[in-house]
């Protein structure tokens, strides 16, 4: 099974996207990953936030959701995150699901569609390799690429075994954008 790509679907979550993040004068990675996420018909989408980091990108997954009937959920270092994010995504009308630590995203990691993690975190690696590909494949996003110590990163690295990387490309939007398309099993190593 694969990722089946829906342009009215990415189109719709994109201008969704676009109008709710017009307050926050942040555009393109949110809009993108919104885009990528809806398109691909994402059901589980995942995504690591940390204290002091803007929302909207969530803003974005979270309408990726709405028109895909997925989960968004949201994973943070700590209750001072959790916080802070819940304050945040209801001031701006989202709620997705938050949890807690690294015991508690091991069951949340498992069937991933996509994933966004951002690059300022300094667990990034970790949450990447915990990521469980769905049976279909997934699409993997690191925000703020430029500020990763870029020397080793490879995302043959930090994916589980029996996943294969078909396809990355880093793109100069935001502060850099790498992602990496996913296939799982059987179908990915032929």
């Amino acid at each position: 099974m694969k990722l089946i790509w829906s342009p009215e679907t990415a189109s719709k979550a994109y201008i969704d996207t676009v109008k709710s993040c017009e307050k926050l004068r942040e555009s393109g990675v949110p809009e993108l990953s919104s885009a990528m996420a809806a398109g691909w018909d994402a059901k589980l989408i995942v995504e690591s936030w940390s204290h002091g980091t803007p929302i909207a990108t969530s803003l974005g997954l979270s309408m990726a959701a709405r028109h895909t009937g997925g989960r968004h959920v949201c994973i943070v270092p700590d209750e001072r995150s959790r916080l802070e994010y819940i304050k945040s995504t209801r001031n701006a009308g989202i709620m997705p699901e938050v949890v807690v630590g690294e015991e508690a995203t091991v069951a949340v990691l498992a069937g991933v569609d996509f994933l966004v993690v951002d690059c300022k975190r300094k667990d990034f690696t970790r949450v990447l390799r915990r990521a469980k590909v769905s049976p279909r494949g997934a699409v993997f996003a690191c925000k703020n690429a430029c500020q990763r110590n870029s020397s080793g990163f490879r995302w043959h690295g930090v994916v589980e075994r029996g996943t294969r990387v078909v396809r990355s490309v880093f793109l100069p939007v935001g502060k850099g954008l790498d992602i990496a398309y996913l296939g799982y099993g059987v179908e990915a190593l032929v």
